[in-house]
């Protein structure tokens, strides 16, 4: 595996998109902040300025968006939050990861999340809440495998039961 994670390019916008419709029957959002009113280079540049922190939404934090490309093509993406805001404190967390429905069960969620890890201390974020719904064994395992440590149980304010760790 050569996993590596970079930031969204030109490049990515088929891929990406496909990824955007292909998710969206499981109610999870492969593209955060991207919508079709917003040219891909108009999304492009509001990840850059959202890694620099500069003209945040209200209640946004700096962070940084990456694809996860091996061997070239997309099998993933990551969000990683530089600060925590109210909700993100409470159910989102520092880290959110998603791997492409063909490229799951394959090792890429664990190395997509090591990575991740990486970037957040590169930026001092130190500890790290990763959070999963209750019943995704999967990804409560990748984030064990990781070194999360298991705070407890809670409900996220839609009413899914969710699991919170720290890194």
């Amino acid at each position: 595996m050569a996993l590596f994670l970079r930031p969204f390019a030109a490049k990515d916008e088929r891929a990406a998109l496909a990824a955007q419709d292909g998710f969206a029957a499981e109610g999870f959002t492969f593209l955060l902040g991207y919508s079709p009113e917003l040219s891909w280079s108009e999304w492009l540049d509001r990840l850059q300025r959202n890694r620099a922190g500069v003209d945040l939404p209200p209640d946004g934090v700096p962070s940084a968006f990456l694809a996860a490309e091996d061997h070239g093509a997309l099998v993933g993406r990551v969000s990683v939050r530089f600060a925590l805001n109210d909700w993100l404190a409470r159910q989102g967390g520092h880290i959110g990861y998603g791997v492409l429905p063909a490229h799951r069960r394959k090792g890429y969620a664990t190395d997509i999340l090591h990575q991740a890890i990486a970037v957040a201390h590169a930026e001092g974020v130190r500890p790290l809440l990763v959070v999963c719904d209750e019943d995704n064994v999967g990804s409560a395992s990748v984030i064990e495998r990781c070194g999360g440590v298991f705070e407890g149980p809670a409900t996220s304010d839609e009413g899914v039961a969710i699991r919170r760790y720290w890194i």
